[in-house]
């Protein structure tokens, strides 16, 4: 196996890969409806790469130092025969672990299926608890209890569950605490995730973020929290523990408390290209490369050439000037 290290000595671990750019949500900080409407235009499928390519891309990842790969979108389980994936790549020697991020309202019809496949567990996007409320976010007036569903489906699977909450002050920072009691209530994983200036249509101001700091303090007041240590290099979530139990609630820093320092997670969006950085919008294009017949060693070489020039650190840098002026990738088209 080759290692590869990039500029700041961060080796790669972690693979990000977007399936599919399309979503049956529109997330106010993800795919706004307003922008995302009608008339989007979305990658034609002979665009997005193919299953097979996906596999041959993730087995040279794995073998530079990919353990962990996860599976995103758009919303990915709009992928038709996505199980037939994650078998593939649950066969690559070497990898560790399959995750899929996803809004879990399709997961009570595919769960079952893609735990038999190889996947090993799923972060659900859950913001509010009220129905209403999470109507409006997700841009299409769904309401809780497709959602509980899929969490149950992926329950009675067997896969491991975590639940993320994208926080946004005045919209359902109310939510917090009711949503730190049900995941404690039904020992179910919770990551907030402070609201993120990723892509350019979300309408972000540093006046919107929640901090951890915040969140933190307000748990405290109700919950007895005790520090985890990461479970490996590179963990994102900053994790506690409600004491006497096995349950534990996490937080999602990159505006607040910057990880770039650890940060080894490398990005394929669906139609091929790589990303060095969330923030970043400069992709290296990997599909069009490979469909010139170009053999394992040309493909190891260029992936080992884009990730040791990799110097991304933007939260660490994150300025208004920054914000204002940076070329970003939208979340729907990259994953999260």
């Amino acid at each position: 196996m080759t290692k590869v290290k990039d500029q700041l000595n961060r080796p790669l671990r972690d693979l990000r890969i977007s399936v599919i750019d399309r979503c049956n949500f529109r997330c106010q900080y993800c795919m706004p409806a307003d922008i995302f409407g009608p008339d989007f235009v979305f990658l034609p499928r002979n665009q997005l790469l193919s299953y097979e390519e996906i596999e041959r891309l993730a087995r040279i990842f794995v073998g530079l130092g990919v353990e962990k790969i996860r599976l995103t979108g758009g919303e990915p389980l709009l992928r038709k025969d996505l199980p037939y994936l994650v078998e593939m790549l649950s066969k690559i020697e070497g990898l560790k672990d399959i995750g899929l991020t996803t809004n879990g309202v399709l997961l009570p019809k595919h769960a079952k299926a893609l735990k038999e496949a190889g996947l090993k567990r799923v972060n659900i996007s859950l913001d509010s608890l009220k129905d209403e409320l999470f109507g409006e976010i997700n841009g299409r007036n769904v309401g809780v209890g497709p959602i509980l569903k899929g969490i149950k489906a992926a329950q009675e699977a067997g896969l491991g569950v975590k639940i993320n909450m994208v926080v946004k002050k005045g919209l359902n920072d109310s939510e917090i605490i009711p949503m730190a009691q049900f995941c404690k209530d039904n020992e179910l994983q919770l990551r907030y995730i402070e609201f993120m200036d990723v892509g350019s249509s979300n309408g972000w101001k540093m006046d919107d973020v929640v901090t951890k700091k915040e969140i933190f303090e307000q748990l405290s007041e109700r919950f007895s929290l005790e520090p985890v240590d990461p479970d490996y290099y590179g963990e994102v979530a900053k994790r506690y523990r409600y004491k006497d139990t096995n349950v534990d609630v996490g937080f999602i820093t990159s505006v607040s408390e910057s990880f770039c320092s650890s940060c080894t997670r490398s990005r394929l969006s669906a139609d091929g290209k790589i990303y060095t950085c969330l923030f970043n919008g400069n992709g290296h294009d990997l599909r069009d490369f490979m469909r010139t017949g170009v053999n394992d060693q040309e493909i190891i070489e260029r992936v080992c050439e884009i990730w040791n020039g990799r110097d991304d650190r933007y939260s660490d840098i994150r300025t208004a000037e920054t914000v204002a002026n940076r070329k970003k990738i939208e979340m729907s088209y990259i994953g999260g």
